[in-house]
């Protein structure tokens, strides 16, 4: 089924959960774990939580997976732990939303830009660090990337006091030719030292690793992967026909 819309009454109001998890429900795979799972393309939420309450001992954990093509998520919380959100295949946008995890928490293949989101590492399971990102981007040909476009990247409550514990790390390339791109982001201190226009205590460059794959961009470089160039065409403005908030190019006054 495509073109396929839910609204709710508030992310805190309705809420979608189940606690489908890899260590208990052996031998289901993370695809199977999704509290919700979309393959229909053209698929819209606005106004709803999606969460796996599994926590860290279950290991892989999805609370929302999409597999398709012209994905709209506006206003929606994403709460889990180990790969929470499962941006699997396809163009996707995520608008306005809040991602909650640990491990691998935005994940996935698909060409997916998240603007104006709030990402929240929580606390992690016993000898365990956080990672925000993990693309699995495998073929040179593949038209993929995780792009984080005016995010504010924080600590869960829980998170803080264990921080200098448990590390959180912006990503980790989950597949040989993974593409993350962060820019014109606020990333608070609890990240351990690609971004272009980042602020915030964590933007600081200078302790990264020294990864010949991990860059400082420049504005022209950045323009490549804003929704109007990344997503859209001349000829397919899919996002902008829905209504839905977005900068198309670069977000003004960051």
């Amino acid at each position: 089924m495509t073109n396929v819309m839910l609204i709710g009454d508030g992310p805190t109001k309705t809420i979608i959960t189940n606690d489908l998890n890899c260590i208990r429900d052996h031998p289901l795979k993370t695809f199977g774990t999704a509290t919700v799972g979309v393959d229909g393309a053209g698929f819209m939420a606005r106004d709803i939580g999606f969460e796996n309450t599994a926590g860290p001992p279950g290991h892989q954990a999805v609370a929302f997976r999409a597999t398709c093509d012209m994905v709209i998520m506006f206003n929606c919380h994403f709460n889990g732990y180990q790969d929470t959100l499962y941006a699997h295949k396809q163009k996707q946008f995520y608008r306005d939303c809040l991602i909650s995890g640990t491990v691998d928490f935005i994940f996935g293949d698909a060409a997916s830009i998240f603007q104006n989101c709030l990402i929240i590492a929580r606390k992690p399971g016993e000898n365990q660090n956080n990672m925000i990102t993990a693309h699995g981007r495998k073929f040179p040909y593949t038209h993929s990337a995780i792009v984080l476009q005016n995010c504010t990247i924080s600590g869960a409550p829980d998170y803080l006091p264990v921080k200098d514990k448990s590390k959180t790390y912006l990503g980790r390339p989950w597949k040989a030719l993974a593409r993350t791109i962060i820019m014109q982001s606020n990333i608070d201190d609890i990240i351990t030292p690609e971004e272009f226009q980042n602020r915030g205590p964590g933007s600081k460059t200078e302790g990264r690793v020294k990864w010949p794959s991990i860059k400082t961009i420049d504005i022209n470089e950045a323009k490549k992967w804003t929704p109007g160039v990344f997503l859209e065409t001349e000829t397919d403005k899919w996002i902008s026909q829905t209504g839905t908030p977005c900068y198309p190019d670069m977000v003004p006054g960051v």
